[in-house]
């Protein structure tokens, strides 16, 4: 028998489709995939992102050459990005591990095995990124962008489509440069139409990952009119002040993104957005900040995610000057997530005694948690479900919401 193999799969879900892919090949090739406290080989694929994220992925190497120390485990295996950009540092530091492997090329075959929930999962329709900003290191972990071959994805749709999947999620660093390597052939609209048509039986297509820049009146008109296509938008805005936009190279303006946020809102006036900020910038001050608070708090986005710059070696910003201080950089964290804790409260109430439909996750402890269309898997709010009834992962349940909390629904079904 072959040795079995466990998965311990960090950071975003991009990473978690990889981690699926190389599951899949070692499964054809006989490997049995176990929980990794029952494996022969532990695999970890690792995140770089941030400095938060290098840390984790740090913890969870050391907790597995502690396994294999105690002789729970034969092999340690470390690929991703961790991997790719600091493979000759940690084989010295890290010698109990067997090998460190860095960016895999995309495997576009349908060799898969979940790791997901049955009832979900994410489809990833393309690699690396179009954008240079200034505070990134993916484009230098992940490449040249590269748009997956349309008729491979919609295969993966249709295996999705055949396995009964409720809710699929596409993802890519920047979906909306989808095709921009395809000679103009195909576009994210043109593509997300075909995925519609091949995913009969799926209920919720989710679209992850829009640039501001490249978010278009056919992209929103399809999303508006799709019944599949659920009405959530991720945005990633990152600053709102011109100069700190302008250092960060996102090749977009103030102006810009009001429109944009205007555009949408007009367009699909029942939309919940989300969007992505970054807090002490370097050089930011306290005048831009104060920008960027009164925006959040003005537009009201339904879901934010905030984070603290990182400085990341080998990107530009990392040599910028006035690099602010972390004491700085956790009291604008806190300020922003104060305030948007105090929008979500607001948002919510709105959905105070209406029906809305939700996607059952999981049991916990006697009642249900599951979510709204406008909550994407694992980063956004839950609804807390009572039911008389039993109810399984994966099915669709109509829920009246009889309490709202800062970012969560309770309610019980109809």
């Amino acid at each position: 028998m072959k040795a079995k193999v466990g998965m311990l799969s960090l950071g975003c879900p991009r990473n978690l489709v990889d981690s699926e892919m190389l599951l899949g090949r070692l499964n054809l090739k006989g490997h049995p995939i176990v929980d990794i406290n029952k494996a022969d080989i532990a695999l970890i694929n690792t995140c770089a992102f941030i400095e938060e994220a290098k840390k984790e992925s740090i913890e969870a190497i050391l907790d597995l050459i502690e396994l294999k120390n105690e002789g729970k485990l034969k092999k340690i295996i470390v690929y991703g990005c961790l991997a790719q950009r600091y493979k000759d540092t940690l084989r010295k530091k890290l010698p109990e591990v067997d090998a460190f492997i860095g960016k895999i090329s995309l495997n576009q075959s349908l060799s898969r095995f979940p790791i997901t929930p049955e009832h979900f999962a994410y489809l990833k329709i393309c690699e690396g990124c179009l954008n240079a900003c200034s505070f990134c290191i993916i484009p230098k972990i992940k490449g040249k962008f590269v748009s997956l071959k349309p008729n491979f994805i919609l295969n993966e749709v249709g295996r999705f489509n055949r396995a009964g999947l409720s809710e699929l999620n596409v993802v890519g660093q920047d979906i909306t440069g989808y095709g921009a390597d395809l000679g103009g052939r195909v576009n994210l609209a043109s593509l997300i139409r075909q995925i519609v048509k091949e995913a009969k039986s799926i209920h919720w297509i989710r679209l992850l990952y829009l640039n501001p820049n490249r978010i278009t009146d056919e992209l929103l008109g399809l999303i508006k009119n799709e019944p599949k296509i659920c009405k959530y938008i991720d945005l990633p805005v990152q600053h709102i002040n011109d100069r700190i936009l302008k250092l960060m190279n996102r090749n977009i303006t103030k102006k810009d993104i009001m429109k944009i946020i205007d555009n949408i809102r007009k367009t699909i006036p029942q939309v919940a957005l989300r969007t992505s900020i970054i807090v002490g910038f370097p050089s930011e001050t306290d005048k831009e900040f104060k920008e960027l608070l009164k925006f959040i708090k003005e537009v009201g986005f339904e879901r934010l995610g905030a984070f603290s710059y990182s400085a990341e070696e080998g990107t530009p910003a990392c040599n910028f000057k006035g690099q602010i201080s972390k004491k700085m950089k956790s009291e604008r964290l806190n300020a922003v997530m104060l305030a948007q804790q105090a929008i979500s409260a607001r948002v919510n109430q709105k959905f105070l005694g209406k029906t809305l439909e939700v996607l059952v996750d999981e049991e916990d402890n006697g009642r249900y948690l599951g979510r709204t269309q406008f909550d994407a898997p694992e980063v956004d709010g839950l609804v807390y479900v009572k039911s008389s009834g039993k109810l399984r992962p994966g099915e669709f349940v109509k829920v009246k919401i009889n309490d709202t909390l800062e970012y969560d629904f309770v309610g019980e079904v109809e």
